[in-house]
């Protein structure tokens, strides 16, 4: 195992510089109208964390981050099979 993983040790790890497929630019922090949509596609009924996705129109990220925030401020309710809604 050592002499196949020896010629890989110590090199550096190079990362692609490039953007992502879709063209948008990668962000840290959500846009107030990525949020703002997200949260108008939520309500009392549970869905699909797939399909908010598709709905939004916003990358996997951001919709988890969006989601995670409502979560952390007690806003969103999580139920089985990857729904979510609002409480």
């Amino acid at each position: 195992v050592i002499n196949a993983v020896q010629p890989i040790m110590g090199r550096p790890v190079e990362l692609p510089m490039s953007e992502p497929e879709d063209g948008r630019p990668m962000e840290d922090e959500p846009a107030a109208g990525d949020r703002a949509r997200i949260v108008n596609l939520l309500g009392p009924s549970p869905i699909g964390i797939d399909d908010l996705i598709r709905m939004s129109d916003v990358s996997p990220a951001v919709v988890r981050t969006v989601l995670l925030e409502l979560e952390l401020a007690g806003r969103l309710e999580r139920h089985g099979g990857g729904m979510v809604s609002l409480l």
